[in-house]
Order: C-alpha cells, then structure tokens, then sequence
C-alpha cells in the first residue's frame, strides 16, 4: 500500500492532522461537517493518499483551531527557508480574489525565482 502514497510530507501532514483531529476529541466525520470537506477525502489525506489544497488546508485549520501556516509547512506549500520567502507565500495563499491555480502557478513562479537566486549566489560572491 506504500507505493499509492504521495509522498513524506503528506504522509507527515496526515499523521499530524489525526492526531490533532483526535486531542479535539473529533471523529473523521465531526471533522468533515465542521469542514465542509467529504469524509473519505479527508480519510485519504490522514492517510497520506491525497494532497490537499491551500484551500482545503485552511478550512481545515480553522475547524481544528490550528495555525493554518503550521499545516503549510507540513504540506510543503511554504518552505521557510531562515525567515526568507514565508510571507510572499502566505499573502498569496490568503488572497480570496485568486483561484487555486492562480496561486499555485504563482507560488511555482514565487519558488522557481528563489531557486535561480539560490544557485546564482556562489557566482555573486567570487
């Protein structure tokens, strides 16, 4: 079954979600009618099956009483990197007037520009 997995940090994101949906004392479908996300889709997240959206994330958050920047992190949509970055990504993640795709397409924009300026920088400095 380990092969149907995203990936680590959606695996992390799910064991992270169940135990905080279960210190709230809330049961998956609790969780899903406080979210508005269907419960099986939520099952296969804390399963680490399937990788939530900003969006989902942040009903999420709310309804468990998280930091929804926290669940960022853990899904690896915001890559804090010694303070450099978090604040670019979350002020498009909490714009309401973007789309889903817009945001990620910028964010990929947003990472891929951090990524050239990384790998430029040791030729800046000889």
């Amino acid at each position: 079954m380990a092969q149907g997995k995203v990936g680590k940090t959606v695996e992390g994101l799910g064991d992270f979600l169940r135990e905080q949906r279960t210190s709230a004392q809330l049961s998956l479908r609790q969780l899903a009618d406080l979210t508005g996300v269907s419960n099986p889709y939520l099952s296969q997240i804390e399963r680490g099956l399937r990788r939530p959206s900003a969006e989902v994330l942040q009903q999420i958050a709310k309804a468990l009483r998280i930091s929804a920047e926290q669940l960022y992190v853990r899904a690896g949509i915001v890559h804090p990197q010694d303070g450099v970055g978090g604040s670019v990504e979350l002020a498009v993640l909490g714009d309401t007037a973007l789309t889903e795709r817009q945001k990620q397409s910028l964010l990929d924009v947003y990472s891929s520009f951090l990524a050239m300026n990384a790998a430029a920088a040791p030729d800046d400095e000889a």
